[in-house]
């Protein structure tokens, strides 16, 4: 299973977070993991809300956990409340259907992780998770 260096996470979330200082948007948290769910970096912004490092891994951690961007998911939670309501219980409490949950593929499409954001609105969440993969070389994946 192929999965990111630290230095390509470390890149997205600097990335990222330059994005939202440029942008003028609320502080942020970001959090990468690995194909497996496991952190591999994390920064939180000063001022960001101590909720945010929740609702950032649970944004990515959904989005590795359904193969979907959290865009995608977002709308599904509309459709099916109900199961995704199991669905977040089931991964305990780790699935965030919202934007700002990216996943990150290699140039051949193969998933390297995910990148979850949380801090503005999902939209402005998921402009600066974009940003910050796109830096990197790699493709990102926010769902349709």
């Amino acid at each position: 299973m192929s999965s990111l260096t630290l230095d390509q996470a470390a890149t997205i979330v600097d990335g990222a977070l330059a994005a939202g200082r440029e942008n003028r948007f609320q502080p942020l948290t970001v959090v990468v993991l690995d194909p497996g769910g496991h952190v591999i970096a994390a920064k939180r912004e000063d001022g960001s809300g101590i909720l945010r490092y929740d609702l950032a891994l649970g944004k990515a951690y959904g989005s590795l956990g359904f193969g979907l961007g959290s865009r995608t998911l977002t709308a599904r939670a509309a459709k099916v409340p109900g199961f995704m309501m199991a669905a977040s219980v089931a991964a305990e409490g780790r699935l965030v259907p919202a934007p700002g949950g990216v996943l990150i593929r290699d140039t051949e499409g193969r998933l390297l992780g995910a990148v979850g954001i949380s801090g503005d609105t999902g939209d402005n969440d998921e402009i600066c998770a974009l940003v910050g993969i796109v830096g990197t070389g790699l493709v990102a994946d926010p769902g349709a």
